[in-house]
C-alpha cells in the first residue's frame, strides 16, 4: 500500500486546536483548503514544541538573511485566526514524528506531521534499524501531513498554537503544575492539597 500524504501547498488555514475542557483536552493540527479538511490528532507537549521551534527557525531565516527574508518579526494581526476548529473533527492519525523546514528559494516553511508507528523490535539494535528503514521508506511510509506556508503563515500558526497551549488550566504559583478546579497534590507543600 502506498504512503498516503496530504498536501496542502498553499492551504486556506493551518491550525492548532483542541477538543474538550482544559485538562481533558485533545490537541488537533488541522489544514483546510477548499473543501478538503485534514485533522490529526497530537499531544500537548507536540504542539508547544512544533509553535516554538517554528518561532526559532523563523528567527534564524531572518538572521541568516540579514533581515531580506519575507518573514516578519511577529505575527501579524490581520491574518490572526481565532476560529474554532472546523467541525466535524475527524482524525486521520495519530502524529508521531515531526520535522521542519525552510525552503530557501520558495520563501515556503515545510511543516511534516508523520504518523505515529508502533515498531517491533527485540532489541535496541533491532530498533534502530526499523526506524531507519521507515524513515528511507518514502513510498510505503506511514500517512503524512506535508504543509508549506508563508513566513507570515508560519508566525499567525506559531502564536495561535502556544496560545491554545497557554488556554488550559492555570498553573500552580509554587510548582508550575496544572490546578484542577479541585485543587492539586502540590509537590512543594509536600502533598498538602489545596483549592484553585
Amino acid at each position: 500500500m502506498s504512503r498516503q500524504v496530504f498536501l496542502y501547498d498553499p492551504p486556506d488555514r493551518f491550525v492548532a486546536g483542541t477538543v474538550g475542557l482544559p485538562g481533558r483536552r485533545t490537541f488537533f493540527l488541522q489544514a483546510t483548503a477548499g473543501s478538503r479538511v485534514t485533522s490529526v490528532a497530537l499531544e500537548k507537549t507536540q504542539v508547544a514544541a512544533l509553535a516554538e521551534r517554528m518561532d526559532e527557525l523563523l528567527d534564524e531565516v531572518v538572521r541568516r538573511s540579514g533581515g531580506n527574508a519575507a518573514v516578519p518579526a511577529m505575527a501579524p494581526s490581520e491574518i490572526a485566526d481565532t476560529a474554532p476548529l472546523e467541525t466535524p473533527i475527524e482524525e486521520e492519525f495519530r502524529v508521531g514524528t515531526m520535522a521542519l523546514a525552510w525552503d530557501g528559494e520558495e520563501q515556503r516553511m515545510i511543516v511534516e506531521a508523520q504518523a505515529l508507528v508502533e515498531l517491533d523490535a527485540d532489541s535496541e539494535e533491532d530498533l534502530a534499524e526499523a526506524e531507519e528503514r521507515l524513515l528511507q521508506d518514502e513510498e510505503n511510509g506511514p500517512p503524512m501531513l506535508r504543509v508549506r506556508l508563508t513566513g507570515a503563515q508560519a508566525r499567525a500558526f506559531a502564536k495561535r498554537a502556544l496560545d491554545v497551549v497557554n488556554a488550559g488550566r492555570p498553573p500552580c504559583p509554587l510548582c508550575s503544575l496544572p490546578l484542577d478546579p479541585e485543587g492539586h497534590v502540590c509537590p512543594r507543600q509536600n502533598g498538602y492539597r489545596r483549592g484553585a
